[in-house]
């Protein structure tokens, strides 16, 4: 999880002529964005260029910036308004848009890099990443949104219910269901694993 703590504000400074912190952003958190276009259903390369798109209207945005907007819940509005866009493009081009989520392979290259997991241990991790990618895709997408903003983002209700434009009521109402869905569909093993 990329580090939001940032020693000043990246858009503040390059509005004020100082590119240095927002380039210094760009390299830190371009991961964060590039993870959440592919949770979001993009293919690589597609996830790419669309983390390119968040920081080139985080640039153009950078002239009317007020300080007092939350980065953080700046950052992912963007994204989020991007992936919508490029989602109704798709549909509207007539694409057939194959959604790729996480593969095996990559699941397993996850399981690799914790440390000191044996192959029985490796073999878990894949079929619990499985079954929890399956349960996610199940979720109707405004919960899927708030589960995956406040629990995989780490973000606040408050700041879901920026990004969403809705009320933090809301927010915690689809996030009760989010999570009481996920346990039903994943059962006792997720429960206890959550206490």
């Amino acid at each position: 999880m990329a580090d939001w703590d940032l020693r000043s504000d990246p858009l503040a400074d390059l509005r004020d002529g100082d590119p240095g912190p927002f380039e210094a952003f760009v390299r830190s958190h371009a991961r964060v964005f590039f993870a959440y276009f592919r949770r979001q259903g993009a293919g690589q390369h597609r996830a790419e260029d669309l983390t390119q798109d968040v920081f080139l209207k985080l640039y153009h945005h950078a002239a009317r910036y007020r300080s007092e907007d939350r980065f953080q819940a700046l950052c992912f509005r963007i994204a989020r308004n991007i992936w919508i866009d490029d989602r109704r493009k798709s549909s509207t081009r007539g694409a057939n848009v194959s959604i790729d989520r996480d593969s095996d392979a990559e699941s397993e290259a996850r399981a690799r890099e914790v440390e000191d997991v044996g192959p029985v241990e490796r073999v878990s991790i894949h079929e619990e990443s499985g079954r929890l990618r399956g349960a996610l895709r199940e979720l109707p997408e405004p919960h899927r949104a708030v589960f995956e903003l406040g629990v995989i983002e780490e973000l606040g209700y408050a700041d879901i219910g920026a990004i969403l434009d809705i009320p933090v009521g809301t927010v915690k109402s689809r996030m009760y269901h989010a999570v009481r869905k996920l346990r039903r569909a994943l059962g006792e093993d997720f429960e206890e694993g959550a206490a």
